[in-house]
């Protein structure tokens, strides 16, 4: 197991701060401080220096995050070695996910893992794509379900394993009597002049919502704010705007929306990525579970 302090000195490289860094593995500033500290003094050099009110790291400390990026990958790819030679897997096995993941994919993944390995642990954790990152950097998640954001790490991240999983269609969801329930053929453009129901500024749901419609070729109108489906779902309802919906998720039954399948090339989705630490992705519990989380994905989603 590699030195917990490398983990510590990367996430305070991640967030920038010691603060922020403390906050992302539920430590105090003060003891990030201190394992920083004694790092330093047991490498024999500077780790951080004081920048105006932030930090600033040091040659010393990159050159350390360098290779502790190849020390993380050769401990993951040793665990998952001993793993595929070794006896029924033991201890705790953790997903994470964003809400609809967390709803619909990752259950039947943890209910298969929990059969095959009875004496495994398997725990689900619904998290942002953010924390999820987090989550797999402080060790305290071993796969993760998220959507691609502009804010997401580039596939050369040499901390992860991003793996495409599946892309979601999203839907335009409108009133019942709206004339864009009736047409046979609906683009994300037909929309444009709707006022629109987005999740918070700074959401995942926010940045894809404003990705597609640019990408369609328009800036939103922005009516209403709401993140959760059901809120959404009620203002459509209303008269109020149009939403996006992803195939994923679920609507009430009995709403007096339209979900309207959208056209277009290329038709709006998010993309969806099975992200786990370098070096994890041959370990048989991670292959179990993203197997089983591809076979669920294909059920829900035919066209995939």
């Amino acid at each position: 197991m590699i030195d917990s302090r490398l983990r510590i000195l990367q996430m305070v490289a991640e967030h920038g701060t010691v603060t922020a860094a403390a906050q992302a593995l539920h430590y105090t500033p003060s003891a990030v401080s201190h394992q920083l500290r004694r790092l330093a003094a047991d490498v024999g050099a500077e780790l951080v220096v004081q920048q105006g009110r932030g930090i600033r790291l040091t040659n010393a400390a990159r050159v350390l995050l360098h290779h502790a990026e190849r020390l993380q990958e050769q401990w993951q790819l040793a665990r998952a070695e001993l793993a595929a030679a070794g006896s029924e897997p033991t201890g705790r096995f953790t997903l994470c996910g964003f809400s609809t993941a967390a709803s619909r994919l990752l259950p039947p993944a943890a209910a298969g893992l929990r059969d095959a390995y009875p004496r495994l642990t398997v725990r689900i954790m619904e998290a942002e794509p953010d924390r999820c990152f987090d989550l797999l950097l402080a060790e305290e998640a071993d796969l993760a379900l998220l959507v691609v954001t502009a804010d997401s790490p580039p596939m050369t991240d040499g901390r992860f394993d991003q793996q495409p999983l599946l892309d979601d269609p999203l839907d335009l969801v409108v009133p019942q009597d709206h004339p864009l329930a009736a047409r046979r053929r609906v683009t994300l453009a037909d929309a444009a002049r709707e006022p629109w129901i987005l999740g918070s500024p700074g959401t995942t749901y926010h940045q894809l919502v404003l990705a597609a419609c640019m990408t369609a070729g328009f800036t939103p109108h922005i009516a209403h704010y709401a993140d959760e489906w059901d809120t959404g779902t009620a203002l459509v309802a209303h008269g109020l705007g149009v939403i996006l919906v992803p195939r994923l998720s679920r609507l009430r039954d009995d709403s007096p929306v339209a979900r309207v399948p959208l056209h277009g090339e290329p038709a709006p989705a998010r993309r969806i990525m099975a992200v786990t630490r370098l070096g994890a992705r041959r370990n048989p519990t991670l292959t179990h579970a993203v197997e089983t989380i591809t076979a669920t994905a294909r059920q829900l989603l035919p066209q995939q």
